[in-house]
């Protein structure tokens, strides 16, 4: 198991991140999730799209939440061709809560917390938490990385302008 120490930090302190360093041009790895009816979900599962993967630690901490509904609106926006998923290691039946609550429709969310297969194949499972990082994937209609985003400081929010920029890029 390939252990990158401090490239993300955690309210300053730094964190060991668990898989391999995935680039821009790698092949998308797969993964086993599952939705908030606990039916598998796979990189797969939305074969032919546009996939704008969202990993973050947890949609009931501020930050979380404050991405989520950002990139709920801009889904909207966004064509038929584009997905956007946030993956976090939340019980699907809390993601479900939130997703109530927050009134999110347009992102679909995904829990990782039976396999972790997401997190320690993309490279963004913390090992002293046990949480994802939060990072920004982009992956092309034929399943190659074209845009990561790894967020420094866990607690900070990602660059929207510059994940958009790389969806349009695609279209």
């Amino acid at each position: 198991m390939n252990e990158r120490s401090g490239s993300i930090t955690f309210k300053g302190n730094p964190m060991t991140l668990l898989g391999p360093e995935l680039k821009v041009g790698d092949k998308a790895p797969d993964f086993l999730t599952v939705d908030t009816t606990l039916t598998p979900v796979s990189l797969d599962s939305h074969a032919g799209k546009i996939r704008v993967i969202s990993a973050v630690p947890s949609l009931d901490t501020p930050v979380c939440d404050t991405e989520t509904r950002r990139f709920n609106q801009e889904a909207a926006g966004l064509p038929e061709n584009v997905v956007v998923l946030t993956i976090s290691l939340d019980l699907p039946f809390a993601q479900k809560r939130w997703c109530g609550a927050a009134g999110i429709d347009r992102v679909v969310t995904l829990s990782d917390y039976r396999e972790r297969s997401f997190g320690l194949n993309y490279g963004v499972l913390i090992k002293e938490l046990l949480l994802l990082s939060r990072c920004i994937f982009v992956v092309d209609a034929q399943g190659v990385i074209r845009y990561i985003q790894q967020v420094p400081e866990v607690t900070s929010e990602p660059d929207y302008a510059a994940v958009l920029d790389a969806v349009k890029s695609l279209l």
